[in-house]
């Protein structure tokens, strides 16, 4: 954020210039949470326990690790290490720790809600193997409906970002240390994370486009357990230059841990100032959230209650959906149509993730048109200025199915979301012989979906 004084970096709280700066920063899409183990607050038989803490206990139950033996209070790793070292076998530890979480079903912990509701919030980092992050997206942001795209890094399989993150069309959560699963792609040990840092420094394992992200954005470490030098190693990674160099972005530590460290604030103090650190993961996210809450406007909120509604489509089309045809400057419009439609009970379909045009994603789309229910253009000024589009495509394969349709059938329902109307439009004759419906913004009417709710009943069996 703004540069600091020395004297702020032991703090253990932002002052209010410091919060706007990041506030700003966060509203303009300039800022990564990074997500670790403090935040997973979770619900068991005895009361709140921090997620590792209590999958530490169960796991030594389920491998008969004498826990007597282990430093108190133990830790996972504590329970994984004297299971090697009684010649246990590591791919068991993975397949039982899976299952101990499947069967526990956690809710995601408050916290992370909160911090999943911020919705300028597009890019999550976790340093964790469960799902609790994604789950609490997809909670706050669409009902629960799964929404998010999770992709996990493991050194045998580089997976990186599909695209530059201002093309994501959805939420992400990127598992840095791997995901739960019942292989051993994911870290519970020191070594494991040994093993992961290593791989991700090196130049042919590293996933380039999500560390082109953390480099060149603001991030915030909420609740992780780094060790001195780890977060040294982790900062100075994530930075790719030495810390002490001047550079236009910063990073908050949101944690329990790094100012007990005194030997690490003397560091950061000392090489960088860029660095400001906050006592208290859960803290952190509780006045962060109130102060993003408390800075957005009416308009804003309601703005934001209908992005929450929104749930993006799914990456096939189901059975009997609506097709919806846009030029993509009408995405948020298109957005909202859909959700108008869905609360109607009307499914649609749209694709948002289209970031080139080839042969499979043709047929793709072909396919779709063939065995929608209903064909939705969406007409606009956009529309208007794009004489060649994908799009206009797309309207040439539904009127080539309309073709072998009874003149009386239904089947392009055109619609338009500004001042543009039929007899204007540069679209294809067969448009202009139908009924434009008159959308503005994308806010779908009463009348419309009941209209096509209608045809959709007579379609029914």
């Amino acid at each position: 954020m703004s540069t600091v004084s020395v004297p702020a970096l032991s703090s253990s709280t932002l002052d209010d210039d410091a919060w706007d700066d990041l506030l700003n920063f966060i509203e303009e899409r300039r800022v990564i949470p990074i997500v670790g183990p403090e935040l997973l607050m979770v619900a068991t038989d005895r009361g709140p326990r921090l997620l590792h803490d209590w999958v530490a206990e169960k796991l030594a139950a389920r491998l008969n690790v004498n826990t007597t033996e282990l430093p108190q209070p133990y830790t996972l790793n504590d329970v994984v290490c004297w299971f090697l070292a009684n010649r246990g076998r590591r791919e068991e530890a993975y397949v039982r720790l899976r299952s101990i979480i499947k069967d526990a079903n956690f809710e995601p912990p408050q916290a992370l809600r909160k911090l999943a509701s911020i919705t300028d919030f597009d890019l999550f980092v976790s340093t964790t193997f469960d799902s609790l992050l994604e789950s609490a997206i997809n909670l706050e942001r669409s009902g629960g409906t799964p929404s998010t795209d999770v992709l996990s890094y493991a050194p045998n399989r580089v997976t990186d970002l599909p695209s530059e993150r201002d093309r994501l069309q959805r939420p992400l959560v990127y598992h840095l240390f791997g995901k739960l699963s019942a292989s051993p792609t994911y870290v519970i040990s020191d070594e494991d994370l040994l093993e992961f840092i290593c791989a991700l420094q090196n130049e042919h394992l590293a996933p380039e486009k999500l560390f082109h992200e953390l480099e060149h954005n603001h991030l915030l470490f909420i609740g992780s357990n780094f060790s001195n030098w780890l977060a040294r190693l982790f900062l100075r990674m994530a930075k790719r230059q030495r810390l002490s160099d001047p550079r236009d972005v910063g990073e908050v530590l949101a944690d329990n841990y790094t100012l007990q460290d005194q030997r690490l604030v003397d560091f950061l103090q000392q090489v960088s100032v860029r660095t400001r650190i906050y006592r208290g993961a859960e803290r952190f996210v509780e006045e962060l959230h109130a102060r993003w809450s408390a800075r957005r406007g009416p308009a804003e909120a309601t703005s934001a209650a209908s992005t929450v509604r929104f749930l993006p489509p799914a990456r096939e089309m189901p059975d009997n959906a609506v097709f919806i045809s846009y030029a993509r400057d009408d995405l948020p419009a298109v957005q909202q149509i859909k959700a108008g439609l869905e609360a109607a009970g009307i499914t649609t379909w749209f694709d948002m993730d289209r970031l080139e045009v080839g042969d499979d994603y043709d047929r793709k789309i072909r396919r779709n048109i063939a065995q929608c229910s209903y064909f939705i253009p969406v007409v606009s000024a956009a529309t208007q200025r794009r004489l060649e589009g994908y799009f206009r495509r797309e309207w040439s394969y539904a009127i080539d199915r309309a073709r072998n349709m009874a003149d009386e059938a239904l089947f392009i329902l055109p619609v338009s979301i500004d001042s543009t109307n039929a007899a204007e439009a540069l679209v294809p004759d067969k448009f202009k012989a139908l009924h434009f419906t008159q959308l503005p913004g994308g806010r779908v009417t009463p009348e419309f979906a009941q209209r096509l709710s209608n045809f959709m009943r007579a379609r029914s069996p």
